[in-house]
Parts: C-alpha cells; sequence; structure tokens
C-alpha cells in the first residue's frame, strides 16, 4: 500500500474551505478505513455526510455551506448557480435558504440532497458563463442574474444586482443584454429597462 499523502490532501482541504471528499482521500492514498479511523471523535477529520469530510479544526468560512453542497456534486460538473451564485459574487441582498447548484441535462440524475436545489441545465454553460469564486466553480454574475430573475427573483434584488456588478466592473451593460436575449421576453425588457435608468 502506498504512503498516504497527508500534504496533498491537506492542500486540497485548503482550497476548499476544509472540506474534501472520500474519493479525494483515496486518491491522496488514504483507504476508507484509515479514514474512518482519522474521522472518529477527537479525530483530525470531522464527517460532515455520507462521502463528505471537513478538517477538524479548519477555521470556518461565510461560504463553506456552498462549498459543502457544490463539492460532492462536482464530478457531475455541476456550478453554483441563481441566488447562490449571487451570494458568492456579493451581489444583491438575497440569503437564499438552500444552496443553488446547476448541471447538465445528462446528469440529471443527481439524488435530491437537503439543502440543495438542483437546477437542470437545457444547454452546457459556455466557458464564459463560469468563474471561480472562493474554489467553486459559479456562473458568471451576467448568467447569474438572468438565471435569477427567470427563476422569479424579487425584481428590486436583481435590480440592485444589476447595479452593483456594472458599478464593480464585473460585467458589461452589452453581455447583460447578450445574456438577456436569450431569454424571454419579460427577461429582456427587464434588464434593459434597468440598465437604462443606470448612471
Amino acid at each position: 500500500m502506498s504512503d498516504i499523502d497527508h500534504d496533498r490532501l491537506y492542500q486540497q482541504a485548503e482550497a476548499q474551505a476544509g472540506y474534501f471528499t472520500a474519493g479525494q482521500a483515496a486518491e491522496a492514498g488514504m483507504d476508507p478505513s484509515t479514514l474512518r479511523y482519522h474521522a472518529r471523535p477527537g479525530g483530525r477529520y470531522e464527517r460532515a455526510r455520507r462521502g463528505l469530510y471537513r478538517l477538524r479544526h479548519f477555521p470556518s468560512s461565510p461560504v463553506e455551506h456552498i462549498m459543502a453542497a457544490w463539492l460532492p456534486l462536482r464530478s457531475a460538473e455541476a456550478v453554483v448557480s441563481h441566488a447562490s451564485a449571487l451570494e458568492l459574487h456579493e451581489l444583491s441582498d438575497m440569503v437564499p435558504d438552500v444552496v443553488h447548484v446547476s448541471v447538465p441535462r445528462a446528469k440529471r440524475g443527481q439524488r435530491p440532497r437537503p439543502g440543495v436545489r438542483i437546477h437542470t441545465l437545457v444547454e452546457p454553460l459556455d466557458s464564459r458563463e463560469v468563474r471561480m469564486v472562493a474554489g467553486v466553480a459559479v456562473t458568471s454574475p451576467e448568467r447569474s442574474i438572468i438565471d435569477c430573475l427567470e427563476d422569479g427573483a424579487q425584481p428590486e434584488q436583481i435590480e440592485l444586482a444589476i447595479r452593483q456588478s456594472l458599478a464593480r466592473g464585473l460585467t458589461t451593460r452589452r453581455r447583460l443584454h447578450t445574456m438577456a436575449v436569450r431569454r424571454s421576453r419579460r427577461v429582456r425588457e427587464f434588464v434593459d429597462d434597468t440598465m437604462e435608468v443606470q448612471v
């Protein structure tokens, strides 16, 4: 049996808000019985849920609930989206009560998970529609805004997200418009009207 690469596992977890999967532990050379041993009470790891672990003494993070929801779905090409993406981008004042994650149609057979809402992507995301934020794959600001608007988010929150994203240079009017024209007339008109009143 190969030696366990604890440094590799720690570095992975460090980039993932202290979390790692059982698969990542196996890739670092740790067999399941050793992982269970380290995840016992008082051990170096905590078991968050089946297949997901956390470094016991790793500092907490305001986005660790998003990481914990996304990481087990990463192999299904999941991306954090909708209101949870706006939360990661620090846009609007929305505080979603679940973590929103989008997966390709081919991966839609994911089991429901507590605290996670899974959206199915009709078309694959373009590489320009995905960013890495705090170690998490997340939809771009303009995609997140449009998805939230289409999903029925409060209009004032979407207006705020548009204003903030433009003011902070996270997106442009052109990118927002281009994203909106691919959706319903209601979405297009809302985005264009909101941008029209921006100074």
